[in-house]
């Protein structure tokens, strides 16, 4: 069950840095960490309860303290990025604990000083979704000049792909329900298909790529629309992981589903670059105080929201 307690403050361990939250988020990891679905992933995540006791995986705040052997950070610097554990044999350990005033986080993890000019909310909600969106676009090989199709293009990992896939030079189409369609549009797709309206696999159009970012697709509905060498990049599904291992020798119509994904400083780094840039920027649907983090939570498990839902500290 989830509810708010007393904690003591967590100490830097060595080479991390002790941030103090301003803002951070409740994403679809978080939900599915918290119901434990799918069931499988029990075995990595805590069978009976999460492993982890405090969610939260992207941050936004302020240097408190550094641990032994840090020192690329100084105390005060304005930081973000994403705190998502390391693997020993099948079970995921550390990471996450951003629900909470105070979380420890290591100084060459996923993490870089602020993008000048943007606020806490905003650098809380971008990692998460654009690291699973590079997950998608690069193992893909995405190059400029491709046609690639996002479907779910208005939420956390969606909203990143368009802005991604454009950086990239891609020509984007993106699917996504009527209200997201202006949306999805300012985010820089070429062309926006309304999924209550029309279904892109029935178009006859031809995509490189096709991105699922809510895993509500499927490569098989998919394979029609993919050219003879497309890819097809799903965001979850155990499935995919045994199509994505049967076809990756193969020079026609693949899966491609990188796991674990890999969260990096790099990625975190050209993130920061971009919003600086003016060419990618957050997508905040909801904000809640940390202390209505259930109410947040359910929200997100409606699998209804746009872009992100960030908890302000």
């Amino acid at each position: 069950m989830l509810q708010m307690t007393e904690v003591e403050r967590p100490v830097p361990a060595e080479g991390q840095v002790l941030i103090k939250v301003h803002a951070t988020t409740v994403n679809r990891t978080d939900a599915a960490t918290r119901a434990g679905t799918p069931w499988v992933a029990r075995m990595v995540m805590g069978v009976r309860r999460p492993n982890q006791r405090i969610l939260g995986s992207e941050f936004a705040g302020t240097v408190e303290a550094l641990g032994p052997g840090a020192g690329e950070l100084k105390v005060g610097d304005r930081v973000f990025g994403v705190n998502v554990g390391h693997f020993r044999g099948v079970r995921l350990e550390g990471g996450y604990g951003a629900h909470a005033e105070f979380v420890c986080v290591p100084e060459r993890g996923a993490i870089g000083l602020m993008p000048k000019g943007v606020s806490f909310e905003d650098a809380a909600a971008v990692c998460d979704g654009a690291i699973l969106a590079l997950n998608c676009l690069r193992p893909a090989g995405v190059q400029a000049g491709q046609d690639v199709l996002i479907y779910g293009a208005s939420g956390s990992i969606g909203t990143a792909s368009v802005q991604l896939a454009k950086h990239f030079g891609a020509r984007v189409t993106a699917v996504c329900n009527t209200k997201n369609v202006d949306l999805v549009r300012s985010l820089g797709a070429d062309e926006v298909i309304d999924y209550l309206k029309d279904d892109f696999t029935k178009n006859g159009k031809l995509y490189d790529l096709i991105v699922d970012a809510v895993g509500k697709h499927s490569f098989s509905r998919c394979r029609g629309s993919l050219k003879a060498a497309g890819v097809y990049a799903p965001t979850d599904g155990l499935l995919n992981i045994i199509r994505a291992s049967m076809t990756r020798r193969s020079t026609g119509k693949r899966v491609v589903f990188a796991l674990p994904p890999h969260y990096t400083k790099e990625a975190v780094l050209l993130i920061k670059g971009l919003m600086e840039a003016g060419t990618y920027r957050a997508v905040i649907d909801r904000t809640y105080p940390l202390d209505q983090v259930v109410e947040a939570s359910r929200y997100v498990e409606t699998q209804q929201k746009t872009g992100n839902v960030v908890l302000t500290v």
